[in-house]
């Protein structure tokens, strides 16, 4: 008797059909796994041998096939455990092959026949809904598979529930959805003494999804201003989350099935590498960018990441996806994620203060800030400049306004935009960030004081075609922070005043 089990295997966030057949015939006792199997895979012939007997089952003295189909697609992972273990009990004759075959499985096997969690059941259920088939998954993630609109869940602790559940002696409860909805602890924007300049650029860039660059000496505030960035942004819309967690669910970082309606905040070290950057790997993961998608990405001390690094994120930050390619498959991950980053403006990180300046200024500021190169600096919206606060202004300084109130701000400006892009049928689009070619001309309409105050200026300072657009995009959400419907001059002369040459010189 041949028993077959759909389950899947994984190319980035792409979810592949593998057909899992298992053959029991006569021959010496063995137990062979082929398809392609990874380490992971082959080894789940003693994790399910381990299971079973801890049920009071032992295998047949018989010759076990267990074919992975398509042959010729790498299976990685150890969620073909489930699946293999359910296609012996079929062979063997303990469940019925007709009920097992409106199922999606997936999932790990402990030796006492628990079964564990694993990466991926997010899209895998998703997947299952758009074929009309029910999905088998740990008891552990249901809820996360709830939250496909799947209607079919079988979410059991253990094999004993599975073979109980459809030998009619138990019934396995539909799993209960759970979510993260606002989280309480984030840092507040009214903690920031003084840095109102940086405070408004923080604000535009929340209302645009702008990328952002701080310049500042060390101390200034520049990573306390980033990590209230979120505070500050709207909370994720439910196609937002759902495609946020897909990642996060394939990355392994969506614990315990919840989804965070709080935008992802990612700030990873400047040591990272560029796969653990962009993503990649043995098993081409996600990377930190893609984690970010739909959120923030923070980069701190800018000029200390490795050059090539950096210049992974140019594609990235002008096409919203990253593709990594290897000899045999291209994978695709969505990366339209917001970019903070901050720098001293040199190495020592006191240019300018003459009671700290290091002996080596400005020959020092010129390497240190060279690191950074034109190109991206270009995809970068808004360069800022963080002075430090004096103890003077720490002590007297009142209490600004609190995230809350600056939310608002940037969620009504959301709303203005959002309006517009379902009037020019585009709703594909959710900030002026992503505006582009004739669209951006269409919404990005200058009166003459603005369009010659524009053109003098980019023609003056030389700007790129990608400057001079990004100009346009910033000024209008400046313009839609303050309810106007067109661009005016002082919107045009506030989006250039965060163009500055860079890096800049001493005589």
């Amino acid at each position: 008797m041949l028993a077959r089990i759909n389950t899947v295997a994984f190319n980035g966030l792409e979810i592949l059909n593998v057909d899992l057949q298992v053959q029991i015939s006569s021959g010496l006792p063995a137990f062979t796994i082929v398809g392609l199997p990874d380490k992971a895979v082959a080894e789940s012939r003693e994790r399910v041998r381990a299971a079973l007997q801890s049920l009071g089952l032992s295998l047949p003295a018989k010759r076990i096939t267990v074919n992975l189909a398509p042959a010729d697609l790498l299976k990685e992972g150890s969620h073909f455990d489930l699946p293999v273990a359910l296609g012996l009990l079929i062979g063997m004759g303990i469940l019925p092959q007709e009920e097992l075959s409106g199922y999606f499985v997936l999932g790990e096997l402990g030796l006492d026949g628990s079964i564990v969690p694993v990466n991926g059941v997010l899209p895998v259920a998703i997947k299952a809904n758009s074929q009309n088939k029910g999905l088998i998954c740990p008891s552990a993630q249901g809820s996360e598979a709830v939250w496909s609109g799947l209607k079919d869940i079988l979410a059991p602790h253990n094999l004993l529930d599975v073979i109980n559940h459809f030998k009619g002696s138990q019934t396995i409860p539909f799993p209960q959805a759970s979510q993260i909805t606002e989280q309480q602890n984030l840092p507040d924007m009214k903690d920031v003494k003084g840095q109102e300049s940086a405070k408004r650029a923080l604000e535009i860039a929340a209302a645009g999804s702008h990328n952002l660059l701080m310049i500042g000496p060390p101390g200034s505030g520049k990573s306390m201003l980033a990590a209230r960035l979120p505070s500050i942004l709207p909370p994720l819309t439910p196609e937002e989350a759902l495609e946020t967690s897909t990642i996060h669910s394939v990355a392994g970082e969506l614990k315990n099935g919840k989804l965070c309606f709080e935008r992802p905040y990612r700030d990873p070290h400047h040591s990272a590498s560029t796969p653990a950057l962009v993503g990649g790997g043995r098993k081409a993961r996600p990377g930190e960018i893609s984690l970010a998608h739909n959120g923030v990405l923070f980069l701190d001390e800018l000029p200390e990441f490795n050059r090539s690094t950096l210049e992974a994120l140019r594609q990235p930050l002008e096409n919203g996806c990253v593709t990594i390619s290897r000899v045999n498959a291209h994978t695709t991950y969505p990366a339209r994620f917001q970019l903070i980053a901050a720098m001293n403006p040199c190495r020592c990180g006191h240019l300018g203060n003459p009671d700290l300046e290091c002996s080596r200024a400005p020959k020092c500021a010129e390497e240190y800030q060279s690191k950074i190169s034109g190109p991206l600096l270009d995809r970068i919206d808004i360069h800022i400049e963080v002075p430090a606060v004096s103890p003077w202004e720490m002590s007297t300084a009142p209490t600004g306004e609190n995230s809350a109130q600056i939310r608002q701000r940037v969620i009504n400006a959301r709303k203005i935009q959002a309006e517009r892009f379902k009037k020019f049928k585009h709703p594909e689009f959710t900030t002026n960030s992503q505006l582009k070619g004739e669209l951006l001309e269409q919404i990005a309409v200058l009166d003459e004081d603005a369009r010659q105050l524009l053109i003098n200026f980019a023609d003056k300072n030389k700007l790129s075609a990608r400057a001079y657009h990004r100009t346009l995009r910033l000024a209008r959400t400046i313009a839609d922070l303050q309810n106007e419907i067109n661009i005016h001059k002082i919107h045009v002369a506030e989006a250039l005043s965060y163009r500055r040459h860079f890096p800049p010189k001493q005589n």
